[in-house]
């Protein structure tokens, strides 16, 4: 009944509205805002605790949450042909709605709430909180309410951009935090116009918004136009964009504003004793760009006005150079995490994120996000990671132990550590620490039996686990020795986090009285159970009522039997479908004396625990390297568990220093095709030799034959490599790559105006500037958004610089079958194609078997038609277009210059040809002045037919110079 109460006052709610027009003119009034516009605006009722959405919000919300529009409702007169839409959530579904808009979505939030004063028809509202995907503080709370958990920590930045007119260079300062462990980073670099570095850095920390400063009005300064090529980049990467006024990015008081931000840990680590000596030993200070970009990320996130913010946070300083450079587009070329907006869509096998995932804890998630999109360029870092896996890869009794019984009893140690400093920490959130404590010592002993005949990984796994786990194991037994004696363990089986009644003399003396107090109830129902010859607790129940306190009830049956003569001795409270409340002036008594002890015991209790709280407020550092320790050991076993149960198990690569050794990999694989259902993967080999095999063209062969699969599997393994994990191979080898750069796939972009060949040119001009001889180039079909002229003419141009000015390892997929002819330029090119088997029996009709072998040499055909037959396209049309193939196969294929004939032939054909030019450019010139022009060109072509007679029983020995001359005929 009470829930149907709700139900009723909920429409009710809407209902006064309808008929109040005073909030739908305030609505109008706001600014215009919308999903369309990037903005969701959602207004709550704290009262009654649910949410509305109106106007264009509500028609997203019925499309997109309940996909009907029969949940839209129309306040105002005008009805539906002119009333404002109106949709009205939930609390739960209000959160679920807000986690898919600014994590998936990647929309800003805006969350209203009535102005103090107002009842329920309320009619005027305040801004309560905003969010960004980059920024989710203020909705935290609502947000992970329920348990879930980031895939990736919301990180934003702020950019500020220094060009100079004189150079194409441009200084870029930036700044970005994480407010979920409270890290701020700085760095400072020069870029290329195309803001390539730029790119590399988004990727690299997994930016979701941007804050950069606004361009002028007329959009002509080269700011401007750096302003403009800058937001490509971060549209590309899918970031949010916010633009502020220049003037906030500032310097002018991050000396003083960075210091209060720190903590004692941090400011400790710069050589300052205090916040006050911090400002002048702080090196990140000193940068010439970076301290804007700070002030104004400081300035966006109001991180000074949170109390709780102040002495908190770290400061690093992020270098590119650390890590592997990856663009927007290697990231959808490999397939590496989800694409932006498609958040939870994808099945966990489509992207390496998702097949490498089997990690038991969400820091570990976290982290394997983070080192997909930072693979290590140290080699001796990346050994070490591939040592630890090979470790576990071996002992797998240790793996399957840490990963089912101490990993996934693991907490999001971090989150807690945030609860703590926010003060919203709860005994609960103590306990889940305590649980974490108790397991260290089972940790630690697993790991000191790791079975391993290698001293090297031995020490490695005392060096990065053992060392550090130990000592937190010391720091925390004071923290367990503090929960055993202040929380009531034994309550904890039956989900009650409280505080030992004889922790302290007050609450004992409380619990005393309310422990008689419950005696006293329970003689009280035992005797009315005597009087009334009730059966306790099946007839006669004693509840202690939400709204009458302690009292008892029993059926409507049993009331008209047993109450009905004894009305002066028992009192009915109410009555509903479930039986009749009553009481008697002792149960009164009492229930009154329950109800006083037990709000005495709640505040007493409080402040209890907001002291157990602020204490273990104190071993947050503790926790949170603690943290750091445990996703790094969880990813390291999911690499390993990976390595083990893949279809065939993944070998250890041997990775070499950058510039040194081949890209060898035998029988690779791409390690998410193979998992795939109904999937039988060929593996190929990828041999890549420096100065002889380092540039490689996979040419025509048939669509769909593996040539894309063929290049993108040799950059996510090579990427796997150097994140440390174990690859799909037999035997793997390769040098450790700058950067894996990527042009694959066609789209575009309509709305942005940017077409298919657009696209295609701006990620080719990237990696045009941004590779260097130790990088590895991906290119797919360059060129098929243009004619096929202009297509083959930007590949081979591009193919020979990158080939012969580059000199990187390049995979370069083709349907340029002239491309191929490039090898007799350069040595160190060499031609592969892909493998199909056709059936000649029926001539007329030929079936093609896709064999996904790459092979070396050309392909002497393309499949294009039979690709379409297994389409199962029209039969009309696949014989239509074999026919116009066929006639333009004849119209290129005998009469084309180049063909069938050997090289030698063309050669001696050519040479001939050019000796009969120089015979006739060597006969006397016709002059005179009585000579007109007519007559000496006649007599030019006398001399040309002589020439050509003399060298006659040459040019017939010649079949191809026999071909040229009878197509000129």
């Amino acid at each position: 009944m009470q829930q149907y109460g709700k139900e009723r006052d909920f429409e009710q709610d809407v209902a006064d509205q309808t008929t109040d027009p005073g909030f739908i003119s305030f609505f109008g009034k706001l600014p215009k805002k919308s999903p369309e516009t990037g903005t969701l605006r959602l207004f709550h009722r704290p009262a009654e605790d649910y949410y509305q959405t109106f106007g264009p919000d509500a028609v997203y919300v019925a499309t997109n949450v309940f996909r009907t529009q029969s949940v839209i409702k129309y306040l105002g007169q005008g009805g539906r042909a002119a009333g404002l839409q109106c949709v009205n959530l939930k609390t739960t579904v209000a959160q679920s709605l807000l986690r898919d808009a600014l994590t998936g979505k990647q929309l800003r939030v805006e969350i209203w709430v009535p102005e103090s004063g107002q009842g329920k028809k309320c009619t005027k509202f305040r801004l309560d909180k905003e969010a960004s995907p980059g920024n989710l503080q203020a909705v935290e709370d609502i947000l992970f309410g329920a348990g879930s958990e980031l895939l990736t920590p919301p990180i934003v930045m702020a950019i500020k951009i220094v060009s100079s007119s004189a150079a194409k260079v441009k200084s870029l300062g930036v700044a970005f935090a994480d407010p979920t462990v409270r890290e701020l980073g700085v760095a400072d670099f020069v870029d290329n116009d195309l803001f390539s570095n730029m790119e590399s850095l988004i990727i690299q920390l997994s930016v979701k918004e941007a804050i950069i400063p606004t361009g002028t009005v007329t959009g002509t300064t080269d700011r401007d136009v750096d302003l403009n090529k800058l937001k490509g980049v971060l549209d590309r990467c899918g970031v949010v964009v916010t633009e502020k006024k220049p003037s906030e990015f500032s310097p002018k008081n991050i000396a003083d504003d960075i210091p209060r931000l720190l903590s004692a840990k941090a400011i400790a680590a710069f050589g300052a004793s205090s916040s006050a000596d911090a400002t002048m030993t702080i090196p990140q200070l000193s940068l010439p760009n970076a301290p804007g970009a700070l002030a104004a990320l400081i300035s966006y996130l109001g991180l000074l006005g949170d109390p709780a913010n102040h002495g908190a946070f770290s400061l690093r300083t992020h270098d590119l150079d650390q890590y592997m450079k990856l663009d927007a587009s290697a990231l959808r070329a490999l397939n590496l995490v989800e694409a932006p907006g498609n958040a939870g869509t994808t099945t966990r096998n489509t992207t390496l994120l998702g097949l490498l995932n089997k990690c038991k804890t969400a820091q570990g998630t976290r982290l394997l996000g983070t080192w997909l999109k930072q693979p290590l360029v140290n080699l001796h870092d990346i050994q070490k990671r591939q040592n630890l896996v090979q470790t576990f890869f071996e002992d797998s009794n240790s793996r399957r132990t840490l990963q089912d019984e101490y990993m996934k009893m693991m907490p999001d140690m971090h989150r807690l550590s945030k609860r703590f400093q926010k003060r919203a920490a709860s005994l609960e959130d103590v306990i889940r620490v305590y649980q974490v404590a108790l397991l260290l010592p089972g940790l630690i002993e697993t790991l000191e039996n790791v079975q391993t005949e290698n001293e090297e990984h031995s020490a490695l796994i005392k060096e990065l686990y053992l060392t550090n786990l130990r000592g937190h194991h010391a720091n925390l037994a004071k923290y367990s020795e503090m929960v055993e004696q202040t929380i009531d363990l034994d309550e904890l089986e039956r989900h009650n986090y409280v505080i030992k009644p004889e922790f302290d003399e007050r609450l004992g003396e409380l619990a005393e009285n309310l422990s008689k107090v419950r005696d006293g109830l329970d003689k009280v129902h035992r005797s009315v159970g005597t009087d009334l010859d009730l059966e306790l607790d099946k007839k006669l129940h004693l509840e202690n009522s939400p709204i009458y306190g302690y009292c008892f009830r029993i059926t409507k049956n049993d009331a008209t039997k047993s109450l009905k003569d004894k009305k002066k001795t028992y009192t009915e409270l109410g009555m509903v479908k479930s039986g009749v409340f009553f009481t008697t002036s002792k149960l009164a008594e009492l229930a009154e004396d329950y109800k006083d002890y037990s709000d005495k015991y709640a505040k007493t209790q409080s402040s209890l625990v907001k002291e157990v709280v602020d204490i273990a407020l104190t071993y947050t550092p503790v926790f949170e390297t603690l943290d750091n320790i445990v996703a790094h050991l969880d990813v390291i076993l999911s690499f390993a568990h990976v390595s083990v149960y893949a279809p065939e198990p993944y070998v250890k690569p041997k990775v070499t220093q950058r510039g040194t050794g081949d890209l060898v990999l035998r029988d690779a694989r791409h390690p998410c095709l193979e998992v795939q259902d109904d999937v039988s993967f060929i593996p190929n080999d990828v041999e890549m030799v420096k100065d002889k095999s380092e540039f490689q063209i996979i040419s025509t062969g048939p669509n769909m034959g593996g040539k894309s699969t063929y290049i993108r599997q040799a950059g996510v393994i090579a990427l796997m490599a150097q994140v440390g994990c174990f690859v799909p191979c037999s035997e793997a080898r390769m040098p450790v790559f700058d950067s894996i750069l990527c042009r694959v796939g066609a789209g575009d972009s309509q709305l942005k105006g940017i077409s298919t060949f657009m696209a295609e040119m701006l990620e080719t001009a990237t990696i045009l500037r941004s590779a260097t001889k130790d990088s590895l180039i991906i290119i797919d079909e360059l060129g098929r958004g243009t004619s096929t002229y202009d297509g083959f003419g930007l590949a081979w141009a591009i193919s020979e610089h990158i080939a012969s000015e580059v000199h990187a390892f390049c995979l370069f997929a083709t349907h340029f079958h002239e491309l191929t002819a490039l090898d007799q330029q350069l040595p160190h090119v060499k031609n592969l194609h892909v493998v199909a088997h056709v059936d000649e029996a029926q001539k007329g009709d030929q079936q093609i078997t896709l064999l996904y072998k790459v092979e070396p040499g050309v392909s002497d055909q393309s499949f294009g038609i039979h690709v379409a037959r297994l389409a199962n396209f029209p039969e009309h049309v696949v014989k239509l277009a074999r026919k116009k193939a066929d006639e333009l196969e004849d119209f290129g294929g005998e009469n084309r210059l180049d063909s069938g004939f050997s090289p030698e032939v063309t050669d001696e054909g050519i040479k001939i040809v050019e000796e009969l030019f120089e015979t006739w450019a060597a006969q006397p010139a016709v002059d005179g002045e009585d000579v007109i022009m007519d007559d000496a060109a006649e007599v030019q072509l006398e001399e040309l037919k002589r020439c050509v007679a003399q060298f006659q029983p040459r040019i017939e020995t010649n079949p191809w110079l026999v071909s040229v001359l009878t197509s000129l005929s």
